[in-house]
Formats: structure tokens, sequence, C-alpha cells
């Protein structure tokens, strides 16, 4: 009976494990299409009204560590190659 118990706790940490992962991987993604984005504005073109947006989307993004951000633009890359 305890062998079960521990082999449905596994199983559900396991489980828990790789819907973090996934969760990361989007995550991921989101910041590095966001640095993308953030790299390709002309803060003389942005409307005033989205500027302040802008701002605090880019201190997101320099807010990340260098290892995060640059796992977020390889999940970029990945995804836009596959």
């Amino acid at each position: 009976m305890p062998n079960a118990i521990q082999d449905q706790e596994i199983a559900m940490l396991r489980s828990e494990l790789e819907m973090l992962m996934k969760e990361r991987e989007a995550l991921l993604r989101v910041a590095g299409y966001a640095a993308g984005f953030i790299a390709e504005l002309d803060s003389f073109d942005v409307p005033r009204g989205a500027m302040q947006a802008a701002e605090l989307l880019a201190e997101c993004v320099n807010g990340l560590t260098e290892e995060t951000l640059q796992d977020a633009l390889s999940a970029v890359q990945a995804h836009s190659v596959a």
C-alpha cells in the first residue's frame, strides 16, 4: 500500500513538473518576443498613450537575468524556426 501511495505522489509531481515546464516555455516565448518588440521600437514613432506601456514592458524585460533573457531569445528563435 505505501508503494502505491508513493507511486501516485510521484506521478502527480511529475505531472505538475511537466505543466510548469510547458508554462515556463510559453513565458520564455512571451519574454523573447517582448524583447524583440522593444528592440525594434522607435521611440519617436510610439504614440504617447502607448509610451508608458512600452516603458513598463522594457523595464520588465530589462529586469530579467542574463540567463533568462538568453533562454527567452533562444525560445523565440527555436519557435520561429519550427
